[in-house]
């Protein structure tokens, strides 16, 4: 172990609080009456020993052990939307990890031990396996800056969800889901994209409190937990005890680096402060904590993230089927209104039955009459005109029909001229009257010509409709 460290920039920097950089310097000032207030802040190296691995060593590393989950990459099993399509990497973690698997460490019982002998402000810890609870650390001098398994909640809708319930669905490998909607649970841990428990922002300004801060067991590198060393009193003395030199760890005149195992270097600490005893004593309690299995009914149970995976596609399968329901009775629903609309289309109004059935007697009347099939062909197509003209029609008169006497005669002059102002605009000229009104025609097609004029000229006006006169 290296007890003490002047590299960086605090080397060669005398101490201002401390009378050294050793573990019997740390000691004479927590005997001292100057420190009162020990703020602590823990990672994951606290843990390794209890057999909870740590997240970023190689090969033994959580992140190294999840490549088996088929993840993305690492940090996904800790990311909320990933979780939102697939829970099963999480839940496999969460049976591996879940508090009550693993005893509480001899720097866990250290903990206690501060705050038993009315040191321990405050203790920060990035882990989530709650060993600082089942160590006996008071709830009111922990803050999990990132959560942990002692709470659960529903993503989607908020709602808390039973402890007893957790416990069970997480040991014996279920997908835990919200009895309100339906939504996926997950214990109270802070993922990538959420934000931070709102006790860890509250308690930040107490950092100034502090007469010692003792980092333990972190890399230091996930902000902004890694920042609270440095929101100390410049006066403050740190102590880092840890396998490698973190962050800013020495740049201070009262640094002291401790590299070495966190229940090593603790066990020395306790020797020279004269709590040994107590603390072996504290750390012995910590084995009724463990959860052991009932002898007899130990079983060999299948690959968890296989059983959870096949789970996980189960309860796929149960909300596709449900979806393919949904749109099954919706698109009966749509075949019946589209059967209904084709049926009142298909049936024809008694208006137009009506309306047929007075064509087809007329027809029937004209054939009986032996009238001319000129006539029978006018009275079905010609639907607009003078009264005059339908007068004519219904009397035989044609266009093409001979004239027998003056009288028939003049009704055909008549006849013809009524045709000609009913006469479509580009009907071709027969004789004066229809001439004249060719020319009216011509000068409102010119009027009415396309809209890409020439610029300069009057801008187009709407043509006249023909409707009627065809």
């Amino acid at each position: 172990m290296n007890f003490g460290s002047n590299r960086r920039g605090g080397q060669g920097k005398k101490p201002k609080v401390l009378s050294g950089k050793d573990i019997p310097s740390l000691v004479k000032y927590m005997k001292s009456k100057d420190c009162k207030n020990v703020f602590l802040m823990l990672g994951a190296g606290v843990s390794t020993s209890a057999g909870i691995p740590d997240f970023r060593s190689p090969e033994t590393g959580l992140y190294s052990n999840l490549a088996r989950l088929n993840l993305p990459h690492p940090e996904a099993v800790f990311e909320i939307n990933f979780f939102r399509r697939n829970p099963v990497p999480f839940y496999t973690l969460a049976h591996e990890l879940y508090p009550g698997k693993f005893r509480p460490t001899i720097t866990h019982s250290f903990i206690r031990l501060l705050s038993e002998k009315s040191l321990l402000h405050t203790c920060f810890t990035q882990n989530i396996d709650t060993l600082e609870r089942r160590a006996g650390v008071p709830d009111d001098k922990i803050i999990e800056a990132h959560g942990s398994f002692a709470t659960q909640r529903c993503v989607d809708c908020g709602e808390p969800y039973d402890d007893e319930k957790m416990k069970e669905h997480i040991l014996e490998k279920k997908i835990a889901k919200c009895p309100e909607c339906g939504g996926y649970v997950k214990p109270d841990i802070v993922f990538f994209g959420e934000g931070l428990p709102p006790q860890f922002i509250q308690s930040l300004p107490n950092l100034r409190k502090a007469d010692l801060l003792i980092v333990m067991g972190t890399s230091l590198t996930v902000q902004p937990f890694a920042s609270l060393a440095g929101m100390v009193d410049t006066t403050c003395p740190r102590v880092l005890i840890n396998l490698d030199r973190v962050g800013d760890f020495g740049s201070r005149s009262d640094d002291v680096v401790l590299l070495g195992k966190c229940d090593d270097i603790v066990r020395d600490l306790c020797k020279e402060l004269g709590w040994e005893e107590e603390l072996n004593e504290l750390w012995e309690t910590t084995k009724e904590t463990v959860i052991t299995e009932k002898p007899g009914k130990k079983e060999e149970v299948p690959d968890v993230l296989q059983e959870m995976e096949e789970q996980f596609e189960h309860l796929a399968v149960q909300e596709d089927v449900a979806e393919d329901s949904t749109k099954t009775a919706e698109e009966a629903s749509k075949e019946d209104k589209n059967a209904d609309a084709k049926e009142t289309t298909a049936k024809p109004s008694p208006a137009a039955d009506a309306s047929k059935k007075d064509k087809k007697a007329d027809v029937q009347e004209a054939i009986d009459n032996e009238q001319p099939a000129t006539k029978i062909s006018d009275s079905l197509s010609i639907t607009s005109g003078t009264d005059e003209t339908a007068k004519a029609k219904t009397t035989g008169s044609s266009p093409s029909a001979k004239p027998q006497d003056a009288a028939e005669k003049q009704t055909d002059e008549n006849d013809e001229t009524q045709r000609d102002e009913y006469a479509s605009p580009l009907s071709k000229p027969q004789g004066a009257p229809e001439k004249q009104a060719d020319e009216k025609d011509k000068e409102k097609l010119t009027e009415s010509a396309s809209p890409l004029v020439k610029p300069g000229e009057k801008q187009p006006e709407k043509a006249p409709s023909t409707e009627g006169k065809l």
